[in-house]
């Protein structure tokens, strides 16, 4: 049994790096992959969230899954769609379509996104852990 300075009720503040939040939240975007960021026992004060893709074999005993997304505000950009990048490419006046023009054009786009979005880490969110929902602080390390 845990004991109450281990729980996960004692999390105040959750840690994570810029470069894992941002990737989790591209790779939820990219493949609909189920990305979280997730905290692992024993429970400390200040916890650090790492990337992780939970198994299919259920969740994991103990372990605090946070959305990334959660982690973002409501004003953050929208992460850029192929097909966006595509009818832009396709509607500009002096280019011409190709599939490279396309490809640069998006990678591009994407690049631009993940610097914007840093713009938009919250200082605070609530998450759910086995002992229920926790309103915590946000510290994004590497900004």
């Amino acid at each position: 049994m845990e004991s109450d300075d281990e729980g996960p009720g004692v999390v105040r503040s959750l840690a994570v790096t810029a470069e894992d939040l941002v990737a989790a939240v591209e790779a939820r975007h990219q493949r609909g992959a189920p990305v979280v960021l997730r905290a692992t026992p024993p429970f400390s004060g200040r916890m650090r969230a790492r990337l992780h893709v939970p198994s299919d074999d259920g969740p994991e005993e103990g372990m605090v899954h946070v959305d990334p997304r959660a982690l973002l505000d409501a004003e953050a950009p929208p992460y850029p769609r192929p097909g966006d990048t595509e009818d832009a490419l396709r509607s500009h006046p002096t280019v011409t379509y190709s599939v490279e023009h396309h490809h640069e054009r998006h990678e591009r786009a994407v690049a631009g996104w993940r610097r914007a979005v840093r713009d938009h880490f919250v200082d605070e969110t609530v998450i759910e852990t086995p002992a229920g929902e926790r309103t915590v602080d946000v510290a994004v390390l590497g900004q």
